[in-house]
């Protein structure tokens, strides 16, 4: 039997009205994306544009903020019919920030995640460090389930030195503090992959920039936005490709890419 190629895109688009009078439809049918996740939608869903909502091709599924409005929230659209769809890990704390979308597509579990941020306060700092472990608890047990995990979205977290092009000057900056950094070398000792980092151990590319100092134009920036899978999709031959497209704008992140094959 042939195998298939399937194509997963992950972007903060940092408000999906603002993207969308920045090309965003174009860049999304210039993705060709068979799941394509956003995170920080910004939006109720009263208030998400039609030609959006309903691309041709595509079933789309919305978690949304219930805290407050034009905060946090994340998107799917797939062309891949999910078993099932859940919004939340159970934890009403969480799960109320609409930052969480689980698609079971059977070979495989996406979540897209838009982590928190931790730069606002210090008690920002400890919710985001407690959504990481809520959250790898949760994936955990289904891991331990036996179920293939892809885990996408903005992490907030600049994993290493090369992941951002200022480390020394932001080590005492949120998104790059040891104790979040000591989240992803947590998860990686547990079993997780870094897959842009599999396939490029060595390679300087961000997917974030500040709109201030023109960051973008001098490539100052951060990568904090992450495809990570369970080992076994990595050892079983089905992670083919993943990238970084910083050629796409209309955000001040860009995409993020994983192909799988089954």
């Amino acid at each position: 039997m042939d195998k298939a190629a399937v194509r997963l895109i992950s972007w903060n688009i940092n408000g999906l009205r603002a993207a969308a009078d920045k090309g965003f439809l174009q860049s999304f049918q210039t993705l060709d994306a068979d799941v394509f996740c956003v995170q920080e939608t910004k939006l109720q869903a009263d208030q998400l544009p039609e030609n959006l909502k309903q691309i041709q091709g595509y079933k789309s599924f919305w978690s949304h903020c219930a805290k407050k409005k034009g905060y946090s929230g994340v998107g799917a659209w797939t062309r891949i019919a999910p078993v099932s769809v859940k919004y939340g890990i159970g934890i009403d704390d969480f799960d109320r920030e609409g930052r969480i979308l689980q698609l079971d597509f059977s070979d495989f579990i996406l979540f897209n995640i838009y982590f928190p941020n931790g730069q606002m306060s210090a008690e920002r700092l400890a919710y985001k460090l407690e959504f990481y472990r809520a959250f790898f608890e949760y994936a955990g047990r289904l891991r331990d389930a036996g179920r293939s995990l892809v885990i996408a979205g903005d992490y907030n977290t600049a994993h290493h030195e090369i992941d951002l092009k200022n480390p020394k000057a932001n080590e005492n900056t949120s998104g790059f503090l040891r104790i979040e950094r000591d989240w992803l070398d947590r998860i990686v000792a547990d079993g997780y992959v870094d897959t842009f980092r599999h396939f490029f151990p060595d390679a300087v590319k961000y997917s974030w920039w500040t709109y201030r100092f023109r960051a973008r134009e001098r490539d100052a920036g951060w990568r904090i936005d992450y495809f990570f899978v369970t080992t076994d999709l990595i050892e079983n031959g089905h992670v083919r490709e993943a990238f970084i497209d910083n050629t796409v704008f209309g955000s001040d992140h860009c995409p993020v890419g994983l192909v799988l094959e089954f």
